[in-house]
C-alpha cells in the first residue's frame, strides 16, 4: 500500500502561486510515477501532470504547459507542483496518485490516491 498526503492548497488572487506537495508513505517512492489531477465542481477529474519514477520525464496537460512545473525528491519521498500565473479556471481539488509503472497518459492511476487538497483563484 501506498499513502498520499496532499497539502498546500488554499485561496489566491489571479496570477499568483502556490506550491502543493504530496508525501507518500509505505512503499518505496521511486518505484511510483507519479500524477497530480484536479476536479472542479460539475466536471470530470481532469489529469494535469506527471512525473517519471526517476523524475527525468513529465508530462503537462495543454492548459497548464509553461505554468505548472511537477517535481519530486525521492530523498523525502514527496512530489511537488509548483503552480504560477494561476487563473480562476485552475479552482478544484488537487489529488496526487501513484502508479507502480510510467503513465503519462492518467488512465492507469488507479489504485493510489491522496485526499486532495482545495486550491481556489479568485479574480
Amino acid at each position: 500500500q501506498v499513502q498520499l498526503v496532499e497539502s498546500g492548497g488554499g485561496l489566491v488572487q489571479a496570477g499568483g502561486s502556490l506550491r502543493l506537495s504530496c508525501a507518500a508513505s509505505g512503499r518505496t517512492f521511486s518505484n511510483y510515477a507519479m500524477g497530480w489531477f484536479r476536479q472542479a465542481p460539475g466536471n470530470e477529474r481532469e489529469f494535469v501532470s506527471a512525473i517519471s519514477r526517476s523524475g527525468g520525464n513529465t508530462y503537462y496537460t495543454d492548459s497548464v504547459k509553461g505554468r505548472f512545473t511537477i517535481s519530486r525528491d525521492n530523498a523525502k519521498n514527496t512530489v511537488y507542483l509548483q503552480m504560477n500565473s494561476l487563473k480562476p479556471e485552475d479552482t478544484a481539488v488537487y489529488y496526487c496518485a501513484a502508479h507502480p509503472r510510467e503513465d503519462f497518459s492518467g488512465r492507469y492511476y488507479t489504485a493510489y490516491w491522496g485526499q486532495g487538497t482545495q486550491v481556489t483563484v479568485s479574480s
